[in-house]
């Protein structure tokens, strides 16, 4: 019972004050409505894109092996994307090719010039993810041209920034191919003199069959000097009737032991230069592979280089919007009158409530 007196009591006090509720509420919707109307028109128009893989910039691998091409970057790559939009470059852009400090009306000679244009960009430039993993880039203004336009340019910057960070990436690996390549052709010549050297001293020019052919060699040498010597014997067993022979043979069997001591120092040399030249050459083999590996990659990537590739996948470009994107005025007007109302009620009852109160005694606190 004592509920619904201090209900009734409310209700009271709030038909007792009703003009001044309604005619407060009236007034701030008045007013609301009038506010409502002078605020200018603003339109959104936006362009949704995907992020392009990084391997549509990336060589072929050297081989007759194809690679799986993803089309689609993952999320790290919308990241990239998504950071592109926030940066200074891109608002730089904008404001230089549009002229944003006229057109904002904002004072360039002002010191907090550069951080108002930014307050301003960042609430009128927005970009987002959306649930389907694309970015979303919006840009808001009182003119629909120019909101579709610089929402349009400011995508295409964001590609070619993109662009511009992988191509410098690729720059700086060509670079370093650029290096490694002549440092390895320097380290080749060395190696190539080297060997030169060595098979000039040590008489090593094949290392595969001259061994053979020497080897050989030396068995016919052999070979014949023994036959020479079997002669001489017979000769001098018959010494008056090969008289003639015998000078001739011996000079023959002295031509072959002198022969035979040349092949022998020649096979010394060489099987003391074989390993020499062995471990040079397959240095060489080895280097040569990695140089010619080296700048069929740099080729590839110099080609990739000078290639364009796309940084992304447009799916909707953006358009003259039709509609205007805020002041929602119906919302404006119909929030600030219920605020109205509400604060007033409220004020209404605490000013019932504490109007017997005594405050000079309250305040006069000695």
């Amino acid at each position: 019972m004592q509920q619904s007196d201090n209900l009734i009591s409310v209700f009271k006090v709030i038909y007792k004050h009703r003009k001044v509720l309604i005619w407060t509420t009236l007034l701030v919707a008045i007013v609301s409505v009038a506010i409502s109307l002078c605020l200018d028109n603003y339109y959104k128009s936006t362009t949704i894109f995907y992020a392009a893989s990084p391997d549509l910039a990336k060589p072929s691998p050297v081989g007759s092996m194809e690679k799986n091409v993803r089309f689609f970057g993952e999320d790290e790559d919308l990241d990239r994307l998504f950071s592109v939009s926030k940066s200074g470059e891109l608002s730089q852009f904008l404001i230089d090719k549009y002229g944003l400090y006229d057109h904002y009306d904002i004072n360039k000679e002002d010191d907090k010039a550069q951080f108002k244009m930014e307050q301003k960009l960042n609430k009128l430039v927005t970009s987002k993810k959306t649930r389907y993993n694309a970015l979303e880039l919006s840009v808001e203004d009182k003119d629909k041209t120019l909101a579709m336009n610089m929402a349009n340019d400011a995508r295409n910057k964001i590609a070619e920034i993109t662009q511009r960070l992988i191509k410098d990436s690729q720059k700086k690996l060509l670079d370093n191919y650029d290096s490694n390549i002549s440092y390895k052709d320097e380290i080749l010549k060395v190696l190539n003199d080297s060997i030169t050297n060595v098979r000039a001293i040590y008489g090593v020019y094949n290392t595969i069959s001259q061994g053979e052919v020497l080897s050989d060699l030396v068995s016919k040498t052999q070979n014949k000097l023994l036959d020479q010597k079997a002669r001489l014997s017979i000769y001098k067993s018959n010494e008056a009737l090969y008289r003639d022979s015998i000078p001739k043979t011996k000079t023959s069997i002295s031509g072959l032991n002198e022969q035979m001591k040349s092949l022998n120092k020649k096979i010394d040399l060489f099987n003391k230069g074989l390993a020499k030249v062995v471990a040079l050459e397959f240095e060489q083999r080895e280097l040569t592979q990695q140089l010619s590996l080296d700048k069929e990659r740099q080729k590839q990537l110099l080609a990739a280089y000078n290639a364009p590739f796309t940084a992304l996948h447009l799916v909707d470009e953006a358009k003259i919007p039709v509609v205007k994107s805020w002041p929602k005025r119906s919302i404006l007007v119909l929030g600030s009158t219920v605020f109205a109302f509400l604060m007033t009620l409220i004020g209404i009852l605490l000013f019932n409530a504490y109007k017997n109160i005594d405050w000079k005694e309250i305040t006069n606190v000695e």
